[in-house]
């Protein structure tokens, strides 16, 4: 009788084992390039919405995190309250965001940041491997958007049907919101990934042009009324009814400067009608500030509140500016 798998063996025949396989090779997992600072709900409305919002709730997630996720890194921050959490990009960090988010955590995250690292003595950024797949239409506009955020072109092939492959290496740092343009450029129709190439000298100072934003002085409910008198300050991000307290961020102003406004005034009623007061007043559609718009949106100076139900953008307090 022979032994399964081995033809010639007998039964009280000494049978030798194979020898242990080679160890296949470590993959290499890309350094991250990015970090943001996760730090608990202080805002006035703080433990509303949220499940989980202490510190220690949240520290536990991201340890959690850390066992599956292998391109994440997580360190204390200079308080017990804050995380400095470092991803490999805005899709990255944004997943682990939302993932927390519907799991019924409350939280708040900081502007993403680009790491630096010093290479023989000189300061250097990371550099990224960008591809495109457009149409011929918008490759016009790719490249004029990528110039401004000082990528270089690498390679450019234009098939015949009508679509465009373009290779480009750019700072990490200028595709932070490129991400954005990119969608409206091509309306939805285009491809893009990225992936590290590189740590190079500074390019420099990016122009990241952002008007200032429109900021709340009052807690309360925004009225139709106060927002269509506001209407000609610049386009809010809030629409009647909705909730706001002091220092929230509710829409981007016209102008470079912040503007604060009272959205939450009511119209004084009285017993005369005038003419022409019972027509249809329409107001302008508020901007949709989902998470991965908020992401690329905030400032250095704000942050953004990330609830199971709302995403709200703030400014960070001048006192806890000065500290940081």
């Amino acid at each position: 009788m022979a032994i399964a798998g081995f033809a010639d063996a007998n039964i009280g025949e000494t049978i030798t084992c194979p020898t242990e396989p080679t160890a296949l090779p470590l993959i290499k997992v890309d350094e991250p390039t990015l970090q943001m600072t996760f730090c608990i709900n202080d805002s006035p409305f703080a433990g509303r919405e949220g499940k989980f919002v202490t510190s220690r709730q949240v520290r536990d997630r991201l340890m959690r995190e850390l066992q599956t996720n292998v391109a994440l890194r997580v360190t204390e921050g200079e308080s017990p309250d804050r995380f400095q959490v470092c991803g490999r990009g805005e899709l990255h960090l944004g997943i682990l965001i939302e993932n927390m988010r519907r799991e019924g955590y409350e939280f708040q995250v900081s502007q993403p940041q680009v790491i630096y690292r010093e290479v023989n003595g000189q300061p250097c950024e990371p550099y990224e491997l960008l591809v495109l797949d457009v149409s011929e239409e918008a490759m016009g506009g790719c490249i004029e958007r990528l110039g401004q955020r000082k990528a270089e072109m690498q390679n450019m092939n234009i098939s015949g049907t009508g679509r465009a492959q373009l290779e480009f290496i750019v700072p990490a740092r200028g595709l932070i919101g490129f991400r954005g343009e990119f969608m409206r450029i091509t309306r939805g129709d285009g491809i893009m990934n990225h992936s590290f190439f590189d740590y190079r000298p500074l390019c420099g100072n990016l122009d990241n042009r952002r008007n200032g934003v429109l900021i709340s002085f009052e807690e309360g409910v925004a009225t139709f009324y106060s927002l269509k008198n506001a209407e000609d300050r610049g386009t809010f991000f809030i629409q009647p009814g909705t909730k706001v307290y002091k220092g929230m961020i509710i829409g981007e102003s016209n102008r470079a400067q912040d503007t604060e406004l009272n959205v939450c005034k009511a119209k004084q009623l009285t017993n005369h009608r005038a003419a022409g007061g019972d027509e249809l007043v329409q107001l302008q559609s508020p901007m949709d500030m989902n998470l991965e718009r908020a992401l690329e949106y905030i400032g250095p100076d704000e942050l953004l509140e990330v609830t199971p139900e709302t995403i709200r953008l703030r400014k960070l307090d001048k006192k806890k500016l000065a500290k940081r």
